[in-house]
């Protein structure tokens, strides 16, 4: 599958207006590129660099087929040219190495040498190389939906193509015949490992090449020339053929793979100096020379006037003003859709009908899905014909929105959510929901896209944010043992950027629902799968209803005892409550609903009347969740408290498969009475 393309760029077919304008971004990009160990050398940033120099043919060609007006771009981290070619400046390239406020990346957030123009469709992307190729494969997936004529280009080098997740993106993008070209620059080393240890073919796109409708191009990334074409063939085959594209440009690395690497410890001299000789810098100034398309005096010219470019960007950075400490707080997440009709999440009484918690869930996706028809869902086992999802939670959706819409996704948990990071990039008015695993405990490969998405809005300044929902059937009490019964929300709690959302009951379930899918931002929506048709965990739920974020909400007063729970441990907190009020005991019962943001103020009012809190989870005890509602309660309303905050959770073992070994395991309702009983009496 190796292609030959027309020769449409030469030394001696491009305009001699063209090629000094090509040539001084060259040599420009060049200079900053050496230049940048420089800053760190005074003290003034760039402590994190990857020189290109090497690289210099591909990512000139990746850069000036680029339309900001329809594409998008993912660079890496040695994407300077890239970024540069593209159209970046040289003090915008120089305001990201030092880390500037006005860093158009990220406001100097995200480490140097990652650059971005988010304005332009020129992505902030993570330091995770090659992740980013699941966010182009998503945005790309956006593009065909719509029918917008752009291609979206990632790049990275040959040994990114060892990761799973790369995998995934290559994948799910020849399946879905999506507008994605993936340029692989391969300098033969992943830092200091050799390609030979990353991969049997001795060129690693030649990996994929039994992929049915991916098209794989060499060329030669050293050669401007070359590479111009190679991008020139890629972009028209993508966008006539509809289908992806691998270039894959061999590269040199001249220098070490970052000023933090010393590559003399593993290359030998004759090595270094070898590859110093296929310099691309050099080799198209040789043949400016050579074709006498310019003249000596006239290069120099150019090179000079570089310098002069340099200087003068030079000195406009380092007049350019840092961040403001003060600004750490600010798009850690964003604002969310606020309720109007319901603003506590509290409805009215009713006899209305009550529906059970998967009704309720189902119901709400529905009508979010009436309500924005730039909602998408998408999930393992989520669309397969009358079966909507492992507990039929989205039963139906496809039958009426279309499997455009609605659809069920590999197995292959980080290509789910990277994907709907990057379908969201598209426009501000997408939604995605996911089904991010068929059980919660399952999320675990996708927990490098949760990282990396938890943070986007932070690192980029502002300018981007995933705007999705992520359901996830969570806990036990359902005999599933491992993988099937654990509980991960404490985990991710430990991520800033994601609200985490817990309901129990049916009308809780529609109102975070609904308000999670209109929010901007990222919301993990944890289901507690054995309730979903549980008659406990069934509600009358009001037409629209609405649940604000971080509004806790009292299911029982008491006096004598706060409970702080949430998900299936309410059901128990309630029932122990019922026993606890037998014996003249009144406690009451705060359901947190909201995990991030969290409600403390409800929580600190009830302990103020009740001087006495226990704080009870499905989760562990250790680690889990209510350690940190516990070192709240004692940091903040210590004086209180005429006891101990007391936890009941789970012991710390996994969840065992048979049913005695769970029972011995899960908290229940006799043992949050024990529990109680035991801090009544303190």
């Amino acid at each position: 599958m190796n292609s030959t393309y027309p020769k449409k760029y030469t030394i001696k077919s491009v305009d001699k207006k063209t090629l000094k304008e090509w040539y001084t971004t060259l040599v420009v990009g060049r200079k900053l590129d050496e230049k940048a160990p420089n800053y760190l050398k005074q003290a003034i940033g760039w402590s994190y660099h990857a020189p290109y120099a090497g690289h210099d043919g591909i990512q000139f060609a990746v850069g000036q087929h680029f339309d900001k007006e329809k594409d998008h771009l993912f660079p890496y981290y040695r994407d300077m040219m890239t970024a540069f070619s593209a159209g970046l400046t040289t003090e915008e390239i120089i305001l990201n190495g030092i880390s500037k406020a006005t860093d158009v990346a990220g406001g100097g957030r995200h480490m140097s040498n990652h650059f971005a123009k988010p304005e332009w469709n020129i992505h902030n992307v993570s330091s995770c190389t090659g992740n980013h190729d699941l966010h182009a494969v998503g945005v790309a997936r956006a593009m065909k939906y719509y029918g917008h004529k752009g291609v979206a280009i990632t790049s990275h080098g040959e040994s990114s193509l060892s990761e799973g997740y790369v995998y995934e993106a290559i994948n799910g993008a020849t399946r879905e015949k999506l507008p994605v070209i993936f340029v692989i620059q391969d300098n033969g080393y992943g830092i200091s490992v050799p390609k030979k240890m990353q991969t049997a073919n001795r060129k690693a796109a030649n990996n994929f090449t039994g992929f049915k409708n991916l098209r794989v191009i060499h060329c030669n990334g050293k050669d401007v020339f070359d590479s111009m074409n190679a991008m020139a063939e890629a972009k028209k085959h993508v966008l006539e053929e509809g289908e992806p594209v691998m270039l894959q440009a061999n590269c040199v690395r001249i220098e070490s793979h970052s000023n933090s690497d010393r590559h003399e410890l593993y290359r030998n001299e004759h090595e270094r100096n070898y590859v110093r000789e296929y310099d691309p810098l050099d080799k198209i100034r040789r043949m400016l020379l050579r074709y006498k398309r310019f003249t000596e005096k006239e290069l120099k010219d150019i090179e000079e006037n570089a310098k002069q470019i340099i200087k003068d960007a030079h000195k406009k950075a380092l007049k350019a003003p840092d961040p403001d400490p003060k600004s750490i707080f600010d798009f850690v997440m964003p604002e969310p859709y606020k309720p109007e009709k319901y603003t506590d999440g509290i409805p009215e009484e009713s006899d209305g009908e009550k529906i059970k918690l998967v009704e309720a869930i189902n119901k709400t996706l529905k009508e979010e899905f009436r309500h924005n028809e730039d909602t998408f869902l998408w999930g393992q086992d989520v669309a397969n014909k009358d079966k909507g999802g492992a507990f039929n939670v989205t039963k139906g959706m496809q039958q009426e929105f279309g499997e455009k819409r609605v659809f069920s996704a590999p197995i292959a948990e980080d290509y789910i959510v990277g994907t709907a990071n990057g379908m969201s990039r598209f426009n501000d008015k997408l939604r995605v929901v996911i089904e991010g695993a068929e059980f919660a405990d399952y999320f675990w490969p996708a927990m490098e896209q949760y990282v990396d998405s938890s943070h986007d809005y932070w690192r980029s300044n502002g300018q981007f944010v995933p705007n999705m929902t992520i359901r996830l059937a969570s806990g036990g009490y359902i005999g599933g043992g491992l993988y099937h019964s654990q509980n991960i929300e404490g985990a991710l709690a430990t991520m800033p950027g994601v609200r985490i959302v817990y309901p129990t009951f049916a009308d809780d379930a529609a109102g975070l629902l609904r308000t999670a899918i209109r929010s901007k931002g990222m919301t993990m929506f944890m289901e507690p799968k054995a309730l979903y048709n549980a008659p406990q965990a069934a509600a009358h739920v009001p037409d629209d209803f609405e649940v604000p974020f971080g509004k806790a909400r009292v299911r029982r007063e008491g006096k004598d005892l706060t409970i702080v729970t949430y998900g299936n441990t309410l059901i128990h907190s309630l029932q122990a409550a019922e026993k606890l009020a037998e014996d003249g005991y009144e406690a009451e019962v705060i359901d947190l609903r909201s995990i991030v943001p969290l409600d403390k103020e409800t929580i600190f009012e009830s302990i103020k009347k009740t001087s006495k809190a226990m704080v009870v989870h499905e989760d562990k005890v250790f680690a889990g969740f209510g350690g940190e509602i516990t070192s709240l309660i004692m940091e903040e309303v210590f004086e209180y408290l005429d006891g101990p905050v007391k936890r009941v959770g789970s012991t710390y073992t996994p969840v065992g498969f048979n049913p005695i070994l769970e029972a011995a395991i899960l908290p229940n309702t006799d043992k949050v009475v024990a529990a109680a009983k035991e801090l009544l009496k303190y």
